[in-house]
């Protein structure tokens, strides 16, 4: 009697102690760890974006999607939203040291970002290792979700895979535009050197023969050397998918070699950017320019482009914009879902279970399309337009099928 006794104060006292508490404690069973987010601190998302240097507009207008979502959505939980970013340049050092950074903050739930592929790279596998998820608005190269190639198992993207951007372009050049002779230009990025190859395979696919494939530096000013090179070979088109500062240099020196006076120049989407615009000037005018499209013609994307305007005072400077916004909205939905939050508004977040409800991702409504996510993080509704430069503008002249 005497022990039955003692077992029922102790349970009695062991009840009191938890009513006491608030109830039965958290304990994290997640598999990877859990973040905790005391009641009057903020969720904390990470962006890693290049902010600085010649392709700053990619990395600006990607930060600008990321600030109006967190607006958008003001509150996740009934706690604030806090936003922390790192400039990841375009370049692995660049991804290497802003994720590197992030990560070191176990407060930190997730991260948007990089924009460059070839910051993406180490950048995945670093946030990956830490236990976080990394989402990229921008990095397109297809190898970052091949699970034979770079793909890590925290990394996915809101934006379309290369795979599918260098195929329209291509199919645009033959059959549209009727090119049957090509020459294409990368410069040893993941984005750029994979991008022009997926264009290379498909033109070839269809006919058309690649007269040559001819690499450049990330900083070089003179191109003439590869220009004339190319020239020899008379392709009709030349590709070359790279980013601001080159591109600029290829577009105004093209016009000075002999042979390519007629050739037609295209690029992509890492040169959808007014600093292009300026740095190629009236050289510009008729090239073409592959890309996500842009019309967003929906209700949310209006409403987006209405508060981008009111709140920057001018109109989106790049092509990613929307998918930043997108990417932040997918993670936030995610945190919701997975979270567990006390009664005195205390939330728990399991890092593992945040991964598995982002790949998990179906019809999410977003600016650019309806998302879903696959096993290896591609998550975009891909709709690719090609551009027209025409004094200064983008204008869309073909949209894939």
């Amino acid at each position: 009697m005497k022990k039955i006794s003692a077992l029922i104060i102790v349970s009695i006292l062991a009840v009191m102690l938890l009513t006491a508490c608030g109830g039965p404690q958290f304990e994290c069973e997640d598999a990877i760890g859990c973040v905790d987010i005391a009641p009057e601190d903020p969720v904390r998302i990470g962006w890693a974006l290049v902010i600085s240097g010649p392709n700053e507009t990619l990395g600006v207008d990607s930060q600008r999607g990321v600030e109006i979502a967190a607006e958008d959505k003001g509150k996740v939980l009934d706690h604030a939203i806090e936003l922390v970013g790192e400039d990841s340049l375009c370049s692995a050092e660049g991804g290497q040291t802003a994720v590197t950074k992030l990560t070191s903050d176990p407060s930190l739930i997730g991260i948007v970002g990089t924009n460059c592929s070839s910051a993406g790279e180490p950048a995945s596998k670093i946030a990956s290792d830490a236990g976080m998820v990394l989402i990229s608005p921008s990095n397109t190269a297809p190898s970052l979700t091949n699970p034979d190639k770079t793909w890590n198992p925290g990394y996915l993207r809101s934006c379309h895979n290369d795979n599918i951007q260098g195929a329209a372009m291509a199919n645009f050049a033959y059959n549209e535009l009727g090119v049957r002779k090509a020459a294409t230009i990368h410069d040893g990025s993941p984005y750029a050197d994979q991008l022009q190859q997926v264009f290379a395979d498909k033109f070839v696919e269809l006919g058309g023969e690649i007269t040559t494939q001819e690499a450049i530096n990330t900083g070089d000013t003179d191109m003439r050397p590869v220009l004339t090179k190319i020239a020899v070979t008379g392709p009709e088109l030349i590709y070359y998918p790279i980013f601001i500062a080159e591109g600029g240099h290829i577009t105004v020196q093209a016009k000075e070699i002999s042979g390519l006076e007629d050739t037609i120049l295209s690029g992509a989407d890492g040169m959808i950017s007014p600093d292009f615009i300026a740095a190629a000037g009236d050289e510009a005018n008729g090239m073409y320019i592959s890309g996500p499209d842009l019309a967003f013609d929906n209700p949310l994307g209006q409403a987006f482009l209405q508060k981008h305007r009111t709140k920057y005072g001018e109109d989106p400077l790049s092509a990613f914009h929307a998918h930043a916004y997108d990417a932040t909205m997918m993670l936030i939905a995610a945190i919701e879902k997975v979270a567990v939050q006390d009664e005195d508004g205390t939330l728990h977040i399991g890092r593992q279970a945040l991964r598995d409800a982002l790949y998990a991702t179906k019809d999410h409504e977003g600016i650019t399309g309806t998302l879903t996510c696959n096993q290896y993080g591609d998550c975009a509704d891909p709709l690719i337009t090609v551009n027209q430069i025409q004094e200064g503008e983008y204008v869309p002249v073909w949209t894939a099928d």
